[in-house]
């Protein structure tokens, strides 16, 4: 049995499946006939429903009878681009014929395409656009989300991007984290000037964001395509200069040692990793970095080089799942899709898929002392899943099983 805050409750979930996402003991931190008990939008008890203290059910105004059925930790998006102009369906065409990724980005398609799409739209076209991306994720039980920025790239529209990011945080009721993501690509007016523009990131781009509080976490994108580890370290610097903190894109395409660089600057993640050395993963261990895996960018490429599972798990790197969501090689709504894509592709497990998208998803974005499980004193995320078993939500492909979405303590 658990103990509880010195809170009445204001509302209880009870006479359910509990997931609390807890590590140790039973799979899943499952509760069998477990309740919830949530005062002043924290969780003030979890346990099993009969052993609730008091007399809770005298008091408490808002009680919901769940029947059995599934509660678990909120599901956490740790890897979005959701703000963005335009689409890239043809480039999913021009794929399908043969080319490649990098192929495409060299010929000034990928990244670049939606650069110009992006610079186009106004403020509220953009806000317009990823709120319904948003509310489409809200409605599959996803209470936190990260977007990033980096579609921009140059300081007016990459401002623009995190401006509408911290509008749609005021306007929906997720929790949402911000990612300046600057050095995500060079604009074409940068041509053959990486350094320039590595220049105006962390001189001036970088900076602005800070100045107008619009940052979280740092990002970039490490690869032949993008930014040398060299490059990506000057922004690392810049950003711990602004205490924030690092993530990166790593070893999606090849091996550059991204991965290595990041963590020993203490990344919160690093992510993609299909290329990454299973040699060099003890070094994500030895500093707490998470690896998040993106199936649904492997899955778009068509890619075959799987990233080191078998090494994650032998050296306890904690390993997350997001769904990446972008126009080009992640055109994804869906985070549950994601679940049974990492168990079929990746060969995970449905505990493993359900743990990336709640404690490690909150570990990767650096707030699991607020979200991920179900824990006393923990934001009241939780989602009610028409479902028993929690496999099922890796298990299912297509439909939404969520009946009931918590964020805050409010019900959605």
């Amino acid at each position: 049995m658990k103990t509880r805050s010195n809170n009445h409750p204001d509302t209880i979930w009870y006479n359910a499946r509990v997931a609390t996402m807890e590590t140790g003991g039973q799979p899943y931190g499952l509760i069998e006939n477990g309740a919830v008990a949530i005062s002043n939008g924290k969780i003030s008890w979890v346990g099993v429903t009969e052993d609730l203290p008091g007399e809770p059910f005298d008091s408490c105004s808002d009680k919901l009878d769940c029947n059995g059925r599934l509660i678990t930790p909120g599901l956490v998006d740790c890897h979005t681009h959701i703000v963005y102009g335009g689409n890239r369906a043809s480039e999913f065409e021009k794929r399908l014929k043969g080319a490649s990724y990098e192929e495409i980005a060299r010929a000034g398609g990928g990244i670049i395409s939606t650069v110009s799409a992006t610079r186009a739209a106004s403020e509220d076209e953009l806000f317009g656009q990823a709120l319904v991306r948003v509310e489409g994720l809200l409605s599959e039980g996803v209470t936190t989300l990260e977007i990033k920025s980096g579609y921009g790239l140059n300081v007016e529209d990459e401002l623009k991007m995190l401006r509408v990011a911290r509008r749609l945080d005021k306007q929906v009721p997720a929790n949402i984290v911000t990612s300046f993501l600057g050095a995500h690509a060079l604009p074409p007016e940068y041509a053959a000037r990486s350094d320039d523009y590595i220049d105006l990131v962390c001189e001036q781009a970088l900076p602005a964001a800070v100045a107008e509080e619009l940052v979280d976490a740092v990002d970039a994108f490490c690869e032949g395509i993008a930014f040398s580890p060299q490059q990506v370290e000057r922004v690392f610097d810049v950003a711990r200069g602004h205490n924030l903190p690092v993530k990166l894109h790593a070893e999606q395409l090849s091996d550059l040692k991204g991965a290595v660089m990041a963590a020993q600057h203490g990344a919160l993640s690093v992510d993609h990793l299909e290329y990454l050395d299973p040699e060099d993963v003890p070094v994500l261990s030895q500093n707490g970095t998470v690896a998040v895996l993106l199936p649904g960018a492997f899955y778009c490429l068509r890619e075959t080089m799987l990233p080191p599972i078998k090494a994650l798990r032998e050296n306890n790197v904690p390993i997350a799942l997001a769904s990446d969501s972008n126009p080009g090689s992640s055109p994804v709504g869906s985070l549950l899709l994601m679940l049974n894509m990492a168990c079929t592709l990746f060969r995970m497990t449905p505990e493993e898929t359900l743990v990336g998208v709640t404690r490690n998803g909150a570990k990767a974005l650096g707030i699991e002392d607020k979200t991920g499980t179900l824990e006393i004193g923990k934001n009241a995320d939780m989602v009610l899943w028409d479902a028993t078993d929690p496999a099922e939500l890796s298990y299912r492909i297509g439909g939404n099983p969520c009946k009931r979405v918590m964020i805050l303590g409010r019900v959605n």
